[in-house]
This record gives structure tokens, sequence and C-alpha cells, in this order.
């Protein structure tokens, strides 16, 4: 029977509560390292960081609305061989979906890791949370979460969610080994923590946390919260749809593309070693674009920017969790997490396949369904 329990709260600071429990976490013999994100001493962001002595997590940082990277890509990196010890990974829902399609891509393995998933509050792309941060980091999370867990929103000194923030429909843990609450408990008192899996649960009968109960009121919180992101979400669809349904939006919507592959490299499930687009197959000729600007009177440089995100949404729409880093990571602004979603969602509906939604399910395309598309192969 899954456990369910408390951390305590007092004086109303989550940050001091969830840093006594990865204190505790790192107490236990199982458990070598914990995986959390961290105020960076020489900035105000907050970055995965790896820490194995209690002493150094002053700066843990999980409710931070920074949101530079997908922590999926680095416990990939710490997991994908045996690494001698057991990590406690602190990651945002998106975060652990994105793991899990990389474990079911055997870039990452389970073995050695506990995923320990936080309700997400949401976050601020790059640009509005360093205006929104000042020289107080851990005052302005405070602010943060203190006003989204009120019911004011995340709307502060100009800064808002993020798109994929906005349009997230998923923002619960639950292919965590524990799942921590905050949406629809009194975080003022207490943290909600549930166990998810038999390691989870086994890692919560070693810690002995006060038993607890899931509050009255989260259920009804999580249903209204989601039928609110859906609807953004649908809405964020709609417009989408109407402005790439041909060829010439298409070109439009990705005009500003200039090849940095800077969205690949954000992507957490993207994961070539080596991008045919950084190959010589894309390494033209400086004769070839001359015969195409003859040919045409005029090319577009630099090229094939389309066909790269034509060639990206075909290699990962399946896998897509929605998380937002590659619009966060591109230079020019272009919507790209709006078009991924769109067609991910619509790739992923096809197949009746949630990306990370279980490691036990394999991804569309790895196995052969006979009763598969009947309609389509009209068998």
């Amino acid at each position: 029977m899954a456990i369910t329990a408390t951390i305590d709260v007092s004086q109303q600071d989550l940050l001091a509560s969830l840093k006594t429990f990865c204190t505790n976490l790192l107490e236990q013999e199982a458990i070598s390292a914990v995986l959390v994100p961290q105020r960076l001493p020489m900035k105000s962001m907050a970055m995965p960081t790896l820490v194995t002595d209690p002493a150094h997590l002053d700066g843990l940082d999980p409710l931070s609305p920074a949101f530079p990277m997908n922590g999926a890509k680095v416990l990939a990196k710490l997991t994908r061989r045996p690494s001698g010890g057991k990590i406690a990974a602190i990651l945002r829902p998106c975060e652990i979906r994105a793991f899990i399609e990389l474990v079911k891509l055997k870039q990452a393995r389970t073995e050695d890791v506990v995923l320990i998933g936080l309700d997400c509050l949401g976050a601020y792309g790059n640009t509005d949370y360093f205006r929104f941060v000042g020289d107080d980091a851990e005052a302005a999370t405070r602010r943060f979460y203190e006003a989204v867990l009120s019911g004011q929103g995340a709307a502060l000194d100009g800064a808002d969610w993020s798109a994929a923030c906005n349009a997230c429909e998923a923002s619960i843990p639950t292919s965590a080994d524990i799942a921590i609450g905050l949406w629809g408990v009194d975080t003022n008192r207490l943290l909600l923590v549930e166990g998810q899996t038999p390691a989870g649960d086994g890692l919560l009968e070693q810690l002995g946390l006060p038993a607890g109960e899931i509050p009255a009121g989260r259920k009804e919180a999580l249903a209204q919260l989601r039928e609110s992101r859906t609807a953004n979400r649908d809405k964020m669809f709609a417009a989408t749809a109407a402005a790439t349904d041909s060829v010439v939006k298409l070109n439009e919507y990705l005009a500003n593309c200039v090849n940095c592959y800077n969205c690949r490299v954000a992507c957490p499930v993207c994961y070539c070693k080596e991008c045919v687009f950084v190959t010589d197959v894309f390494n033209h000729e400086p004769a070839q674009y001359l015969r195409w600007a003859q040919r045409k009177g005029a090319v577009k440089m630099p090229t094939d920017t389309v066909f790269y995100h034509l060639t990206r949404l075909t290699h990962m729409s399946t896998a897509c969790v929605g998380c937002g880093q590659c619009s966060n990571a591109c230079p020019n602004d272009i919507p790209v997490m709006e078009l991924f979603r769109l067609v991910a969602h619509r790739t992923q509906e096809a197949f009746a396949y949630e990306a990370g939604k279980s490691v036990d399910e394999k991804p569309p395309l790895s196995e052969f369904k006979e009763d598969e598309f009947q309609e389509v192969v009209g068998l």
C-alpha cells in the first residue's frame, strides 16, 4: 500500500523544509547524492547541482521560477552507466517525463536513481526571470511561490509563466518514486509526500516522516488546475494551427530561424550524438548556393531552416514532453514550443501514447502492432 506522509513547515518557509528533507535523504545509507536545483553563488540562476554533503545545500531552490535547462539531460549523464551509488533526483514533472523517455531510448538507466517529483508551480522564461529576480534570488522565490499558491498567479513585476508552463496540463508528478504535493495543500503547515512505487515507499519508511492524509481539497484543486491549463493549451493549439496551416505560413512562422540549432541542444529528448544537420550532408558547396540563387533569382540564407524543423518534428514528436526549453533557447524568440507541442500532441494522440507516462510503455514505431491503424491500411 502506498505511503502518505508529510513534511512539517515552520514559519511558512518551504525552502527550509525542503532543505531538511534533502539533508535527511543524504543521511540515508542507500542515498549517495541528491540532484537538486541550487542557486549559483556567482549568479541568481538555479541550476541542477549534485550534492553529497548536506553542508552544501544552502542554495537549494527547487521552487525557483527559473528553468534554464531540463534536468533530465543531466540525470541521463549521471545514470547511463553504473555510478557506484544511488542518486535522489528532485525534478519537475516534465523533467521526469523526459528522463523516462530517455530510459526507453537507452540513454539513461533507472537502477541508480530515486525520482522525487515536486508539484510544479511553473517558471518564467530566462529573460523574464532575470528581470524579476533582482539581487535576492531567495526572496524572489518566496514571492513567487507565495503568490502562486495563494491563487494570485505568477504575474509579478512584468513577468509571467512561460508559454509552456501556462499550457501545461500535466504539472503533477505521476511517474516518480516519491511525489511532493503543493497544490491543494496547506503549505503554511506542511507538504504532502506520497510514495508512488515500492522503491519510494521503502525510502519513506526509512525517513520516518509523520503519517499524513491527502487533503480533502487537493483533488478539486488539481482538477481546476488541469481544466484551466488544458483550456490554455487548446487555445494555443488553435492559434498555432492557424499560423502554420500552409507551406507559406510555415515559412513565415520560422522565417527568423538562423540554424543555430539551440533548440536541438536544449531539447532533453533529442539525443543523437551526431545530428545530420551538422555533418557534410548539409555543408553545401559554395557553387551549389550560387546555382540555387541563379535558378530562383534569389535564395534565403541560411538555407534548410524549415527542413531542419520538419526533420526534428518527424524525429522526436513522439517523445516531446512539452517542457518548452526549445523556445527558451531560441535567440530570435520563435515560438518553437507551440509548434512542437501541437504536432507532438497530435502524433501521440494518434498512437494512444503519452510521452514519459510509463517506463514500461514502448515508444510508437518501436514494435509492430497488428491491429494498429486498420482504418488507414484497410485491413
